[in-house]
């Protein structure tokens, strides 16, 4: 599909390692990316958290709810390889990619619906009685996925391996060309959209909910309509490709 963004300014606001894909091409399509990571993702440095997974044996399930799952989790092992003979799992495209590239290719990952409830869905993931699942995750992740694997038999822990954090940032040059410069928003988490608002605070609230957003899950559909956006855009998932995709198609749509 053809794609021009030209004319069309849009707000990033991943964190600052993940956005650079994103930008470049939402640039190589002709828009304009506007960098604001809304959020500040730490390493929790848990060893317990490396123990758990190198002390997985073969038949055991690994899933990585998202690419930052991945990159500090593997951090955490200092080298280590994962246990051979474990089953990885992946809840999204994105989070799929960068184990592949790590040289984990995963074994689940669900085939339309990139969140815990598309995951949950998977065959594989139905007859876990007695099954050991590890979840590796940020701290105080969603519970819906560990909490339905306990009620289906399974036992289930959890290597909390990052930590979400709301930078600190000055948003009066971003709110003073805001008519200007921003035509549409992207968040990829309800915590993005939190701290985003959050942070524009009662300022920037009104300009917020009356530009366009693009989010990635239905979940997210329901918090931005409560939130009181007026325009909400789903893209088929978190990657930098899906998107840029949907930015493109609505673009096309509303132009």
């Amino acid at each position: 599909m053809s794609c021009d963004l030209r004319g069309i300014g849009v707000l990033v606001t991943r964190p600052e390692h993940q956005a650079e894909g994103l930008c470049e091409r939402i640039e190589a399509s002709g828009g304009k990316a506007l960098p604001f990571p809304a959020i500040r993702i730490d390493s929790t440095e848990d060893a317990d958290a490396a123990r758990l997974l190198l002390g997985m044996v073969a038949g055991d399930t690994l899933i990585f709810v998202s690419p930052n799952a991945v990159t500090f989790g593997l951090q955490l092992l200092e080298g280590e390889r994962l246990p051979d003979g474990i089953r990885l799992a992946s809840v999204g495209k994105g989070t799929a990619r960068v184990l592949m590239q790590a040289g984990y290719p995963p074994d689940v990952v669900p085939p339309a619906r990139f969140d815990s409830e598309g995951l949950l869905a998977t065959p594989e993931l139905q007859q876990v009685v007695g099954k050991r699942i590890v979840i590796v995750r940020g701290v105080g992740g969603r519970a819906l996925l560990g909490e339905t694997l306990k009620q289906r038999g399974a036992e289930v822990s959890y290597a909390e391996v990052y930590r979400r954090q709301r930078p600190v940032v000055d948003v009066a040059p971003l709110l003073a060309g805001w008519s200007r410069r921003v035509q549409v928003v992207t968040a990829t988490s309800n915590d993005i959209l939190a701290n985003l608002a959050a942070l524009l605070g009662d300022a920037g609230r009104q300009r917020l909910g009356a530009t366009p957003l693009l989010v990635i899950s239905p979940r997210m559909v329901e918090e931005a309509r409560r939130m009181g956006f007026e325009q909400i855009v789903l893209a088929d998932g978190a990657d930098d490709e899906s998107i840029v995709r949907r930015l493109c198609e609505w673009q096309m749509e509303t132009h």
